[in-house]
C-alpha cells in the first residue's frame, strides 16, 4: 500500500486528518496525566518564603511550595477544551475515562514490579541495595502509591467538572465567547482539583506533604491550596491566547466550524 493511500478504516483524507489531531490531543493529555502520577509529590518546588511575625512576637516561617507533579497538569485542561470544542462532550468524557484507566494501569505495573523477585536485600521489611539505600524504583513506587489515590479522585472530579462546565458555558452563550468557557470551566475545576488533592494527601498519605511543625497544619494546608491554585489560574488565563489561536487554526485545518454544529456537539 502506498503511503498516500488510505487505510481501509479511514473514510477520507479529511477524516484521517481529524483523527490524527484527536490522537495528538488525547496523547498529550494522557501523557501529562502519566507524568503527574509518577512524579506526583516526589519533589516540592520552593516558590517563595518569608518570615511572618505574630502579635506576640513569634516568628513563623512561611513557604509557598508546589509539587513537581502539578507542572504538566494545566495542559490537560487545554487539551480537554480543544477536544470538547471540536469533538464533543462524549469524546472528552471518554478521554477522561481512559485517563482513569491509565492511572489504574500505572498502579498495577508499580505493584507488579515490586512483588516480582529482584536482587534487592530486605532490612526490616524495606528493600535496600548493596549500599543500604532504597532502590530508586521502590522510592518512586512508595511516593506514587501515596499520591495516586488522591490524584485519581481529584482528577476525576476536576476533569468531569471541566468538561461539564465547558459545555454549560458553550450552550449558555450559543457557542460564543471562547474565553468564558475556556477560563470559566478551567478556573472552577482547578479549584476542585487543588483542594481535593491537598486534603486527601494530608489525611491519607503519611508524610505526603512537607509540613512545617512550627506552623499550624490548617495554615499550611491553606498555603498549599492557595499556591497550587494561584499558579493554575495564572496558567489558565494565559492559555486563553493559545486556545483562541488553536481554535482559529483548527477550524481551517480540520475544515470544521463547531459553532455551526451546535445541535450535534455531543455526537
Amino acid at each position: 500500500m502506498a503511503d498516500h493511500e488510505l487505510h481501509p478504516i479511514e473514510a477520507s483524507p479529511l477524516h484521517a486528518k481529524r483523527e490524527r489531531v484527536f490522537l495528538v490531543l488525547a496523547g498529550l493529555f494522557l501523557g501529562s496525566m502519566t507524568m503527574l502520577n509518577i512524579l506526583g509529590i516526589s519533589r516540592f518546588i520552593k516558590l517563595y518564603s518569608f518570615d511572618y511575625t505574630l502579635a506576640d512576637g513569634q516568628v513563623l516561617p512561611i513557604t509557598f511550595a508546589l509539587a513537581v507533579g502539578v507542572l504538566p497538569y494545566p495542559i490537560t485542561f487545554l487539551c480537554t477544551d480543544f477536544i470538547s470544542e471540536f469533538y464533543g462532550r462524549r469524546r472528552a468524557n471518554w478521554v477522561v475515562m481512559v485517563g482513569l484507566m491509565l492511572n489504574v494501569w500505572v498502579v498495577f505495573i508499580l505493584w507488579l514490579g515490586g512483588v516480582l523477585p529482584g536482587y534487592e536485600n530486605f532490612l526490616d521489611g524495606a528493600p535496600v541495595d548493596q549500599n543500604g539505600n532504597t532502590p530508586p524504583f521502590f522510592a518512586i513506587r512508595t511516593m506514587a502509591f501515596g499520591a495516586v489515590g488522591a490524584s485519581m479522585i481529584a482528577y476525576a472530579a476536576a476533569q468531569f467538572c471541566d468538561v461539564y462546565l465547558f459545555h454549560f458555558w458553550k450552550k449558555l452563550t450559543n457557542g460564543k465567547h471562547l474565553w468564558l468557557r475556556n477560563n470559566g470551566s478551567t478556573i472552577i475545576s482547578q479549584l476542585v482539583d487543588t483542594t481535593a488533592v491537598i486534603l486527601i494527601t494530608y489525611w491519607f498519605v503519611e508524610n505526603g506533604l512537607p509540613l512545617n511543625p512550627e506552623v499550624s497544619d490548617l495554615l499550611e494546608l491553606a498555603i498549599f491550596i492557595a499556591t497550587g491554585y494561584t499558579l493554575k489560574v495564572i496558567i489558565a488565563l494565559f492559555d486563553t491566547i493559545p486556545f483562541y489561536w488553536g481554535v482559529a487554526w483548527l477550524k481551517t485545518y480540520l475544515e470544521f466550524d463547531p459553532h455551526n454544529h451546535q445541535g450535534r456537539e455531543d455526537a
